[in-house]
């Protein structure tokens, strides 16, 4: 019987992560380079690509098409990450795909150390690796129409970049990851769009000059077909559903039409990146893909689900959580917008956060603060945790110089604990995705709700 998923990956967690293609194209090659047998779509950009992935995927499924969704991470499970028309991959097949990846990792390091002509043996593959490797066979083996691929990291040297996209597309580009992307706008636009193909079409939702001008400039060096979706996607109306948090109406134009259209992802910000899959499937829909109408836009749009994302939960009491994996300060300024606009949610929320330690606290914090009236401080399950001891002096001054309330409670069931207690109308938890996954699970197994994110 094949290790378990869990404990492939926990063996392999150690290898942190590596960025280069190297390593697993030789891995991808020995086992028949099944990346090349499916044709896929590669979205990459700093804020926003998961949810277009979603809607995107959400799309090529209604359309009838059996479509392959790969993100990354995980809130829950790490099932999640690998789909196939919505559903997870199942545990006992993650498990056997993983033992297969890993067994032809060894016996090609195996072949290589015998080799005394080359020394390289790369070494195991690390987590990722080896997760976009069983993704890259499982879509192979169930012969996929289409498979949807989240970037995980930048995009020219990400695991992912192995495949041979048919589309490449690129959400906004803000400030992330500087240690391995760079520490200028026009640096980590370079490193996205890694993604684009030589006379294949790209699409991106770029407004800033800088970005976009280093997009331009690589897709020029390469001869990618690309263009900027804000010149053909224009947003008509964003009409929030009643009562609230339950979606949103949204008025598209396109070069190839209208659409009226109802997803149930929260947020003005959620209008980018639905006009950046609908401009997708239609670019889709004249290569090859003709069934991705507006009949199955409208339907893919409204049946997309993507959790952790601006999530609304009701409680007991007539009380809310909001949970969002706002983790840069790209995300924090997206939720506190929609803060902003929410009167409903009471004014000040309460917030629960916790980050990685290689994260802009500060810059996470800044466009949240003002929205806040109490602080809860808590850990996310990562290795990479920052001490929630020390996000108490990352807080920026209140301009009436008043102190803030603030609770440290490094466990996140004490935290969420703490925070409830508290009393107030609104819950927000947001930070690193861990955290959000934990706190889906403790308030599923308190209230009931939300249902599980796969």
């Amino acid at each position: 019987m094949p290790d378990s998923a869990a404990a492939l990956l926990g063996r392999l967690e150690a290898s942190g992560i590596r960025l280069g293609l190297e390593n697993l194209g030789r891995l991808l090659t020995r086992l028949g380079s099944p990346e090349r047998r499916f044709p896929s779509v590669l979205i990459a950009g700093t804020n926003g690509k998961g949810s277009t992935s979603a809607l995107l995927a959400a799309m090529a499924t209604a359309a009838g098409y059996r479509t392959g969704l790969y993100t990354s991470p995980h809130l829950e499970t790490v099932e999640e990450r690998l789909r196939i028309n919505t559903r997870a991959v199942p545990t006992e097949r993650l498990g056997d795909l993983l033992s297969r990846v890993v067994a032809a990792a060894n016996a090609a390091n195996a072949a290589n150390t015998a080799d005394t002509a080359d020394a390289e043996t790369g070494g195991p593959p690390t987590y990722f690796e080896a997760l976009t490797a069983a993704a890259f066979l499982w879509f192979a083996e169930e012969e996929v129409d289409l498979a949807v691929l989240e970037v995980g990291l930048g995009g020219r040297l990400d695991a992912t970049n192995l495949a041979d996209p048919l589309l490449s597309l690129i959400t906004p580009v803000s400030f992330d990851h500087q240690e391995y992307l760079g520490d200028t706008l026009a640096a980590i636009a370079r490193e996205k769009a890694g993604i684009l193909r030589r006379g294949r079409p790209a699409l991106a939702w770029i407004e800033e000059a800088e970005p976009a001008d280093a997009v331009r400039t690589v897709a020029a060096e390469v001869g990618a077909d690309l263009r900027f979706a804000p010149a053909e996607v224009r947003i008509e109306e964003i009409e929030p559903q009643r009562p609230p948090g339950r979606g949103q109406r949204l008025r598209l134009v396109t070069p190839v039409g209208r659409y009226d259209l109802k997803i149930s992802l929260l947020g003005a910000h959620q209008a980018k990146n639905l006009g950046l899959a609908v401009r997708a499937a239609e670019i889709l829909a004249g290569a090859g893909f003709p069934r991705l109408d507006a009949g199955a836009v409208a339907r893919g749009a409204a049946a997309c689900r993507w959790p952790g994302r601006l999530e609304e939960v009701e409680i007991s009491g007539g009380r809310r959580v909001l949970l969002d994996a706002a983790h840069n300060p790209g995300g924090a300024e997206t939720l506190g917008a929609f803060l902003a606009g929410a009167p409903d949610l009471g004014h000040p929320v309460d917030l629960l956060f916790g980050v990685l330690a290689d994260k802009d606290v500060r810059g996470i914090l800044a466009p949240l603060a003002p929205h806040v009236g109490r602080f809860v401080f808590t850990t996310p399950a990562s290795p990479r945790a920052q001490d929630p001891a020390t996000l108490a002096g990352l807080l920026p001054e209140r301009p009436d110089g008043s102190a803030a309330e603030i609770y440290v409670e490094p466990q996140p069931e004490a935290a969420l604990d703490r925070a409830l207690a508290l009393g107030g109308k609104t819950l927000v938890a947001c930070g690193s995705i861990f955290l959000i996954g934990e706190i889906r699970r403790l308030l599923r197994e308190r209230f009931g709700v939300p249902a599980p994110a796969a």
